[in-house]
């Protein structure tokens, strides 16, 4: 195994977890923006090795890219990119586009602080649907 961009970005704008770090496997994942570009992006992850893999891959999918392009990534493409998963490991590839995902929302509500509770109810109505 050889995984891409592991780490932490200190200055991050933006940071976002997925899982639960008290009980099971988790990523948290930093982003960089410059402009619109995502810029930079590194992650921690504790959990399989299919957890490790797919992070690092979804890592090298979206790092470059416009922030509206990477968040079309999806798990489907993670697995894709691996040439597939065990059925039983399909959630791991999960985490990663989730944490993402919440790294994009914190950026987005750390750019637009006065829109906070507003952009926090829009993520949550999505969420429940």
């Amino acid at each position: 195994m050889n995984p891409r961009n592991v780490g932490k970005i200190d200055d991050a704008d933006g940071v976002g977890m997925a899982g639960d770090p008290s009980c099971s496997d988790y990523v948290k994942v930093y982003i960089k923006i410059d402009g619109k570009r995502l810029a930079d992006i590194k992650y921690e992850v504790h959990g399989c090795p299919a957890a490790i893999a797919t992070s690092s891959v979804f890592s090298e999918l979206v790092k470059g890219k416009p922030v509206m392009e990477a968040l079309q990534i999806d798990d489907h493409d993670v697995v894709e990119a691996l040439n597939g998963l065990p059925e039983q490991k399909i959630h791991c590839s999960c985490m990663a586009v989730e944490a993402f995902d919440k790294a994009v929302i914190d950026w987005v509500i750390r750019t637009l602080p006065d829109m906070k509770e507003e952009i926090e109810s829009i993520v949550n109505s999505v969420q429940n649907e």
